[in-house]
């Protein structure tokens, strides 16, 4: 599972690149991409390196993550969880398309810097929020604001909004007067809402020439609610991705209703694993192990071990002489 936006922290990554080759090898692939497209390095970012851009630009972390995340899947790989689908939450979902093989890493990263620099034109006219409710109470306490709509169903009683930044301030501060849970989310754009029309041509014709091919595995959409092969998931899949609603807890229950028994979010910090977790509870007969990756300032190789341990006690095959090469089992 790859996530979209809003797990990102300052320093993460940085103890792997220093103890995983796997994990380094990795970023510094996707690095050379990245400074080739927009002209800045990846690593130098994650490293704060003087003179690099921060995480303040939407055109900086995104494809920071994207980077983390394909960084975070070879290292779960490198120990035996290779996956046998993906499914990607906003911009996560052009992660799992290349780790299914549906794209190649220059392509993957194209979709990646096109789309985020886009985004740097509507910055500044709206907002997100995260909502503590199922997507029908959230549409009818949206139904009277113009500008807001439903950007996101991230499990029964997780769902986030989207549109112009005055409307959404006072719908989260009605919500928490009201006693319900809500945040806004630190962007100041509106993804998937109309904010992104603004976009539209400007992105279909910097993604024209992606090329798709079937993958390696199946890809559960976010977008369309199907199961894809791949090679629809062309430059207007990519715009539509970004301007439709993402529909994870739907994906996310169509996997566990197809027989899929471990989920595993591919990220610094998990934040769909709570909307997942909500999500099975309402799938009848559903045995399926959650499990996060890295956890906001702790991401180092004693955090990924604690994860497979965990994932590993659930019955999932780990090579543990990968991680732990001058042990023996007793």
């Amino acid at each position: 599972m790859f996530p979209g936006q809003g797990w990102q922290w300052v320093g993460m990554g940085v103890e792997l690149l220093g103890c995983s080759d796997v994990f380094a090898e990795a970023v510094g692939e996707c690095s050379a991409v990245v400074e080739e497209l927009a002209g800045w390095s990846v690593v130098d970012v994650l490293q704060g390196a003087a003179g690099a851009p921060g995480f303040d630009r939407v055109d900086v972390v995104q494809p920071v993550m994207f980077t983390v995340m394909v960084a975070l899947a070879r290292l779960w790989e490198s120990v035996g969880v290779v996956p046998s689908a993906v499914v990607g939450h906003s911009q996560g979902e052009i992660a799992a398309a290349h780790v299914a093989g549906v794209l190649c890493l220059e392509d993957a990263l194209r979709v990646v810097v096109a789309r985020s620099q886009a985004l740097v034109e509507i910055c500044g006219q709206g907002a997100m929020a995260s909502v503590a409710l199922g997507r029908a109470e959230v549409e009818e306490r949206i139904a009277q604001l113009e500008s807001v709509s439903v950007a996101a169903v991230n499990g029964p009683a997780s769902t986030v909004v989207s549109g112009g930044a005055e409307e959404v301030a006072g719908l989260v501060a009605g919500l928490v007067a009201g006693g319900v849970r809500a945040r806004r989310i630190d962007v100041d754009y509106a993804s998937h809402s109309v904010h992104v029309e603004q976009v539209r041509k400007r992105i279909e014709a910097a993604l024209a020439g992606v090329a798709p091919r079937a993958g390696r595995v199946p890809v559960y959409s976010t977008l369309t609610g199907e199961v894809l092969a791949g090679p629809e998931m062309d430059g207007g899949y990519w715009y539509a991705n970004l301007r439709g609603r993402v529909e994870f807890e739907q994906a996310v229950r169509r996997l566990a209703q197809d027989g899929f028994t471990a989920l595993v979010e591919c990220s610094a910090h998990p934040v769909l694993v709570p909307g997942v977790e909500q999500t099975l509870e309402t799938v009848p007969g559903a045995q399926v192990a959650v499990s996060g990756t890295l956890r906001r300032d702790d991401g180092g190789l004693r955090r990924f071990l604690t994860s497979a341990g965990s994932l590993w006690t659930t019955g999932v095959d780990i090579t543990w002489p990968v991680l732990l090469p001058e042990t023996q089992p007793v």
